[in-house]
């Protein structure tokens, strides 16, 4: 029954960003208790569906169909599984903490409501991604944190720095996202599909239409989740995306921007278990590559907070270099 309103989760922090934007300003927190309110929301069912999916076993899957475009239905949708309930939980009760903390911080600063607007359309967009069940709405989602860490990373727009960080970071992950959009075509149309569910049937069924075109598919979404993950080489955004207000410091690289590819890789794990396993091999270079040169970049800084954000980096090495050898779990 929860599995089934879990929508829900995804829906909430979006209505909260226009209620924000339109009646923000009014509030005695200037908009930040909706956007607190809101993630106690997700972190409370996230919890919920975790136990139970500890407990007991969740596997539920449902899509609408929003448009058709040939034989290709462009579909809205959720999945509650082992995977997805675990993000829930960790956007939720991350958010929610970071959220409450952001309270506090931002008191008396500029721009209060847009800051939680936006703060509320950046975990509505990890959500959405989250809870894909096929690779249109994950690029939706995908492009939705893109965006909303655009907007945070330059949210003291007045210094020159600062905007550039933003669009640095905006840029280098536009780059990477080219192999996302293409790999999922790349995978979809042989399979007629884009449900992460049938493409991934017809990897473990071994089909010939897929076949082919498996190792290209796999290398083309690793790119988009190399630019996410802050893989080198693109790796060069993440400690300029440090010029943001802390709380948005902390929520991208605790809970969700950066874990983004490292969920893609594990949603899509099959695939590179079965047909792409060649293209595991650079999966595990490049994480190796990362986790040691940001571990040695992060020794040299002078600056507290680029300390992190290397640190962070070569966590996601390690991640990265887990998912490439095959350690789904530990990934």
């Amino acid at each position: 029954m929860l599995a089934e309103w879990a929508w829900l989760l995804v829906i909430v922090p979006f209505v909260a960003f226009l209620a924000i934007v339109f009646f923000g300003k009014r509030l005695p927190r200037e908009g930040g208790e909706i956007a607190v309110g809101a993630m106690a929301f997700v972190a409370l069912y996230g919890a919920v569906l975790f136990i139970m999916n500890a407990t007991q076993g969740v596997v539920f899957e449902k899509s609408v169909e929003v448009a058709r475009i040939g034989s290709f239905a462009i579909e809205w949708g959720w999945v509650v599984d082992g995977l997805s309930s675990m993000m829930y939980l960790v956007v939720g009760l991350l958010g929610f903490l970071i959220f409450t903390y952001a309270l506090g911080y931002m008191k008396g600063d500029v721009r209060v409501t847009w800051f939680f607007a936006a703060f509320s359309l950046f975990a509505g967009s990890m959500l959405l991604l989250v809870s894909a069940p096929n690779l249109i709405q994950l690029i939706v989602g995908w492009e939705g944190v893109g965006l909303s860490s655009y907007l945070l990373i330059g949210h003291y727009w007045e210094q020159k720095e600062n905007s550039s960080a933003g669009m640095k970071a905006f840029y280098v992950n536009k780059v990477a996202d080219i192999g996302l959009i293409i790999g999922a075509f790349v995978l979809a149309i042989p399979v007629g599909s884009f449900r992460i569910s049938d493409i991934l049937e017809a990897v473990v069924g071994h089909d010939e239409a897929i076949e082919t075109v498996a190792i290209a598919g796999a290398v083309l979404l690793f790119i988009g989740a190399m630019g996410k993950s802050a893989q080198f080489p693109f790796h060069v955004w993440l400690p300029d995306a440090m010029a943001g207000p802390t709380p948005v410091s902390a929520l991208m690289h605790a809970a969700t921007m950066v874990t983004a590819g490292v969920y893609l890789l594990g949603r899509m794990f099959p695939l590179y278990a079965e047909m792409a396993a060649d293209a595991r091999v650079l999966v595990l270079i490049i994480g190796a590559i990362t986790l040691i040169i940001a571990g040695l970049l992060a020794l040299v800084q002078d600056d507290i907070k680029k300390v992190l954000a290397y640190s962070t980096v070569s966590q996601l090495g390690y991640m990265v270099a887990a998912m490439g050898a095959g350690a789904y779990t530990a990934g």
